[in-house]
């Protein structure tokens, strides 16, 4: 299966055809649809067939054993057979915000310099758990939010590398996520890097530059256990 949605995030459509259609979900030999992971939820869209029929994509997943990425279709879609020739329409406002709001997380995450224990956002906004532990680190919402705005402005670039699970392992200060360690016996795991802001693995879609990303702001920060402290942020526009 090709996951169009590493090669280009900004595919809005395609045309590609079915694998397999069965009780698990739709398999197609290509898809845009990115599946629910890394805190970002799963995409949803438009399936449509030649003969003018189609039907919506409720969810996108992947599966935890073959790793095929599953598209879900409301429970009366017929099973469609092997071959057959459909094109896939993203719900690209949404995408577009996930996109939006992941690097933007990324930015928040830039900001506070201690480990993350979980996260996850919406099209409305995200959130991200920070372990200050005994880090002598003092939030305030206003001044976070000045942060954001600064990077936001600077409209720096986001480049996407990879790195092998052993040359990851040698550098643990890439990795940022406490709760989730990135597979380190692939040969290969994706690198985000907001030039000169942040680098870290991240299997998530980004936008291309920090200023597309837009206003956001930090709209609440509470504590979470006796080390944690959850920094919610939503889009300001």
């Amino acid at each position: 299966m090709a996951e169009l949605f590493y090669r280009d995030p900004y595919l809005r459509e395609c045309a590609t055809q079915v694998v397999r259609h069965d009780e698990g979900g739709l398999v197609l030999a290509d898809t845009i649809c990115y599946p629910v992971g890394g805190g970002q939820p799963g995409d949803t869209g438009t399936l449509r067939l030649a003969d003018g029929r189609s039907w919506p994509v409720l969810d996108t997943r992947r599966d935890r054993e073959t790793r095929e990425i599953l598209h879900q279709l409301p429970a009366d879609a017929p099973r469609l057979a092997p071959g057959t020739a459909v094109t896939l329409v993203l719900d690209w406002e949404r995408r577009h915000r996930h996109m939006r709001m992941h690097t933007g997380l990324h930015l928040l995450g830039s900001l506070i310099k201690a480990g993350v224990t979980g996260g996850n956002l919406t099209d409305h906004g995200g959130r991200l758990d920070f372990d200050l532990g005994g880090l002598d680190i003092a939030l305030a919402a206003d001044e976070l939010t000045a942060g954001l705005q600064r990077l936001v402005a600077a409209d720096a670039p986001l480049h996407i590398n990879h790195i092998s699970g052993a040359e990851l392992a040698a550098r643990p200060e890439l990795i940022r996520t406490m709760s989730v360690t990135p597979p380190l016996h692939l040969p290969q795991i994706r690198l985000v890097e907001i030039e000169g802001v942040d680098l870290q693995p991240c299997g998530g879609t980004h936008v291309a530059r920090t200023g597309e990303v837009g206003a956001l702001r930090v709209s609440k920060i509470e504590n979470k256990g006796s080390h944690n402290k959850r920094v919610a942020v939503t889009f300001a526009d």
